[in-house]
């Protein structure tokens, strides 16, 4: 009971905590009069990922490499077949013609790439500077993509003092820290007490956690009618996440590939692969899209724990 508390905890600790970060980081960068482009590609970018590059530097720190990549590979899986599964049931989803023709096949590719430096059972140091190198060009994407666009963005950024905006900062990373340490440690303990592997709390529980941040995101941008960014936010962050968060993880320490990973690590083809078939078939994601992804994550969640 206590660490289904301290997880609990954990979580509200990383989601505001990211808030936190972005809100106060971002404040502090505009009164330095950064422009909008780089605070976006940048501190935002990183923040929402904060959650889940928290946990997996303090698990692979802690040698819990089973946290470490099924935190990485449920975020994306939840963010494919959950996430967008749910938002577009609540509006149809329409996808730019970048996020189609590049993001997309870039999301796939990294889900791919995953699955082949695994089959020698750990993701090494060499495996993370592949990683690694992959992020570098996908960042210098972005760049292109935002010098590209004359209009400069409108990110609202909060009006704070650069006192205030230097304690919510501070704040946040406090508030991600001990989040991060929360949801690793709490997570061991459940498994070791339910008898469950680390490997399937981190790719439910504890990767559920960690999406948060984009889940109510999309939701929010479902809501508002920006399906693009719904999408956009899903794609950019499960390509973060195995470039950005993995190839740190494993730089830090080689992840082992735990037993049973194989399933994750094919879930998240799939879900990727549906959504490249979905986007280029029919441009959006429809109700009948959103019924399919959350059909195949509940066959995943069931074959889990049967």
């Amino acid at each position: 009971m206590i660490s289904l508390i301290f997880l609990i905890l954990g979580v509200c600790f990383l989601v505001f905590g990211a808030n936190f970060l972005v809100d106060g980081a971002s404040c502090i960068a505009k009164k330095f009069n950064i422009p909008n482009m780089v605070i976006g590609l940048t501190i935002v970018a990183f923040g929402t990922s904060a959650p889940e590059l928290v946990v997996n530097t303090i698990s692979a720190i802690n040698g819990k490499t089973a946290i470490t990549l099924g935190n990485v590979v449920g975020s994306n899986i939840i963010n494919i077949l959950l996430i967008l599964g749910v938002t577009a049931i609540i509006y149809p989803l329409t996808v730019s013609k970048n996020t189609v023709k590049i993001e997309i096949p870039i999301c796939l590719f990294s889900a791919i790439i995953t699955y082949i430096l695994a089959l020698d059972n750990v993701i090494n140091k060499m495996d993370s500077a592949i990683l690694l190198i992959c992020f570098i060009f996908f960042l210098g994407y972005n760049v292109f993509l935002t010098l590209t666009n004359a209009e400069e963005s409108d990110l609202e950024v909060k009006n704070y003092s650069l006192i205030v905006a230097i304690f919510v900062t501070i704040l946040g990373l406090v508030l991600l820290i001990y989040g991060g340490k929360f949801i690793v440690n709490s997570a061991v303990e459940l498994a070791r007490n339910f008898g469950i592997s680390e490997r399937v709390i981190s790719v439910t529980i504890v990767a559920l956690g960690t999406s948060l941040p984009e889940l109510a995101t999309s939701v929010v941008a479902a809501l508002k009618r920006n399906t693009d960014i719904a999408i956009g936010n899903v794609v950019g962050s499960n390509i973060f996440n195995i470039f950005f968060i993995l190839g740190v993880s494993g730089m830090i320490a080689p992840v082992p590939i735990p037993d049973g990973a194989v399933l994750d690590l094919i879930t998240n083809i799939i879900g990727s692969l549906l959504l490249f078939v979905f986007v280029v078939w029919k441009k959006r994601l429809s109700v009948m899209e959103g019924g399919i992804f959350l059909l195949v994550y509940s066959g995943y969640i069931y074959t889990l724990f049967k």
